[in-house]
């Protein structure tokens, strides 16, 4: 019985508990779930310590969400713990099938995925994947944890260092009988930057698509009033709202029902005047970063796309085009839409694996004007 669900599970409820699980540790995690017995708690709990915790601080809040998940008496993991029974052993990502005439009814053994198998999923085309690696991949994609892009806000507010504070100064003074004994400061916070994802669902994106709209979707429940969704194809639809459901399969079929160009044709220069003239012209796309997903294969006007993308620019803190062939050997940026867009972007980043969306976490992050 595959328990990895489990234990990823374990990874997740951390990280809502406010562990900052990347996902570079959840994979150390799975490589030592793999080496321990998984039948033996003291194992298991100093697995997940050492791979998981970062600071000393985290300890409270990891020994309180194992006891909660892997103890039943305390009613959480129950399901886990009675599959959690015999000894580990490493299987390929697909499974094998027993051998003919072999009886596994009674077996005991338990059948995890390895950090090698894991590593190797990270890397691979998302396009070439099986139904199996695809199911492991949604696992990986729900670890996800972007940190937003961060930008200085005009609300100033108390701090210890800063500009001088001449009211709280004051006020103070009244309660020491009018001796500055100290005095106050503030600066200006940091808030979370606006996010605009533009993902392509046309028919040559549609091997990505699902994995590209996960992403969004992890993106939008880290910040979700800082994050505006909408797909291209045909025609522009939002699904902002749609993707800031928790759970992904409930926000990814919403998500689904509401687009109806799904697996269509794509018209890049109409769909994105659209999303200016109603949305980025009014304040969604100023001062925002800007991630365009698409392999830039445009079947309406190529220079009208560029035009598009020159009043992105324009208009926008930085502009990300993200192309799932970007980071394959043997990629020239020669299609139409590729060639129109390339003159008013930012950065050209491949999308075409975990790897490189993991990577594409830090550079919205960091995103600055070239």
């Amino acid at each position: 019985m595959d328990v990895l669900p489990g234990f990823v599970g374990f990874t997740r409820a951390l990280a809502h508990a406010g562990l900052p699980v990347a996902t570079d540790r959840a994979a150390a995690y799975l490589d030592a779930v793999r080496r321990i017995d998984v039948a033996a708690p003291e194992q298991v709990y100093w697995a997940g310590r050492l791979t998981l915790c970062s600071d000393p601080d985290d300890f409270a809040t990891y020994d309180a969400v194992y006891t909660r998940w892997f103890d039943p008496a305390r009613g959480g993991g129950t399901e886990l713990r009675r599959e959690v029974r015999g000894t580990a052993e490493l299987v390929p990502l697909g499974g094998t099938e027993p051998a003919a005439g072999e009886d596994d009814s009674e077996d005991d053994t338990v059948h995890a995925v390895g950090a090698s198998d894991t590593e190797v999923l990270r890397s691979k085309d998302i396009g070439e994947l099986t139904e199996a690696e695809r199911e492991h991949l949604r696992q990986m994609m729900a670890l996800l944890r972007p940190d937003p892009p961060m930008r200085r806000s005009l609300r100033l507010r108390p701090a210890r260092r800063g500009a001088l504070d001449p009211h709280r100064t004051v006020r103070a003074m009244l309660s020491t009988g009018g001796e500055p004994v100290r005095l106050a400061r503030r600066s200006r916070s940091a808030r979370p930057r606006r996010v605009v994802l533009l993902v392509d669902v046309s028919g040559s994106m549609r091997p990505y698509a699902d994995a590209l709209l996960r992403f969004a979707h992890a993106v939008t429940r880290r910040t979700p009033g800082a994050v505006e969704s909408f797909t291209l194809g045909t025609r522009l639809t939002r699904v902002s709202r749609q993707l800031r459901q928790r759970d992904p399969e409930r926000a990814l079929a919403a998500a689904g029902r509401a687009v109806a160009d799904f697996a269509g044709g794509t018209r890049l220069g109409d769909t994105l005047r659209a999303f200016l003239d109603r949305w980025g012209q009014r304040g969604v796309a100023r001062q925002s970063v800007v991630v365009v997903f698409s392999d830039g294969w445009e079947r309406g006007d190529a220079e009208l796309l560029g035009e598009q993308m020159g009043r992105m620019r324009r208009l926008a803190h930085a502009v990300l085009w993200v192309n799932p062939h970007a980071g394959k050997d043997g990629y020239a940026p020669i299609q139409l839409g590729m060639t129109a867009a390339l003159p008013h972007i930012d950065r050209l980043l491949a999308g075409h694996s975990v790897a490189t969306l993991d990577r594409l976490i830090r550079e919205i992050r960091d995103a600055r004007r070239t």
